[in-house]
């Protein structure tokens, strides 16, 4: 049977076009007095998941973070250091935008209302490809199948000629699970490679 050619290409955020870097603000964290040995509990007291479901706004996580440290801190100072984790990956961000000259482009990503604006506002990530899926919108987090399915909608897209690119290998599992192709992540030239091995001229 022929492969249909690829016509969409679906990018993660995380770990893909930026890189995240929590230990700023559990310093800070630690410093007020909050317990911050284990990072997955922090995130899970400050019910991060609720958060990027869009279950919980911006506001709210805000003073979730404020309510684990001993020492009170203002919801501007949570929200400073809770922005400030990122760094670009200048050639993942370039090659998302020299693809959307020829494919359909898009991002489809666990964040949060308070990341995302801070993203688009400081790197335009907005402005990459033809649209966005940030999980807190679709009401549902990657890899559960209905963020994926959201997507198929919202953009029209064909399983069989989308390829999404992400970090991690149980969102790959989740979205090859509906057909789509899949490459996990880890660096510019691995996935430049397995784009081309699906004949993606990049």
């Amino acid at each position: 049977m022929t492969r249909q050619a690829i016509r969409n290409i679906v990018f993660d955020i995380g770990w893909v076009l930026v890189r995240l870097n929590y230990r700023p603000i559990l310093s800070f964290l630690e410093a007020r007095g909050a317990e911050v040995g284990d990072r997955d509990a922090v995130m899970e007291r400050i019910a991060l998941t609720e958060h990027e479901s869009g279950r919980m706004h911006g506001r709210g996580l805000l003073e979730r973070i404020q309510a684990v440290t001993r020492e009170p801190i203002s919801l501007e100072e949570a929200h400073a250091h809770w922005v400030d984790m990122f760094e670009l990956e200048p050639a993942m961000v370039e090659l998302a935008h020299r693809l959307s000259e020829r494919y359909r482009v898009y991002l489809l990503s666990n964040i949060g209302d308070l990341h995302w604006a801070h993203l688009s506002r400081e790197y335009r990530l907005h402005a990459i490809g033809h649209g966005a899926l940030p999980s807190y919108l679709a009401g549902v987090m990657k890899p559960h199948a209905g963020i994926y399915a959201e997507a198929e909608r919202r953009f029209a897209l064909e399983p069989a000629t989308t390829v999404f690119i992400d970090d991690r290998t149980d969102n790959i599992a989740a979205a090859s699970g509906r057909g789509w192709h899949g490459i996990v992540h880890g660096d510019y030239n691995a996935t430049l490679a397995g784009l081309r091995d699906l004949g993606v001229a990049c």
